[in-house]
């Protein structure tokens, strides 16, 4: 299941494609840029969220065998 870090990631991202797309289609550079970075800055949260949730599942685990 999705995290918080990785919903608002993916959130970003399109919120950046969005930006980038209405900036090309108006010739707006600084929009478009802004989508770029909007995009890159919801990569890196949703690689955060990722990694969040891989390092709780793995304590989750040995948790489990610990407890058997």
């Amino acid at each position: 299941m999705w995290n918080k870090d990785e919903v608002q990631g993916k959130a970003d991202q399109l919120k950046g494609k969005i930006k980038e797309s209405v900036g090309r289609a108006t010739d707006d550079e600084q929009l478009r840029d802004e989508g770029e970075v909007d995009k890159a800055a919801g990569r890196a949260e949703e690689a955060v969220g990722k990694g969040r949730r891989k390092v709780g599942e793995a304590i989750k685990d040995v948790a489990d065998k610990i407890g058997r």
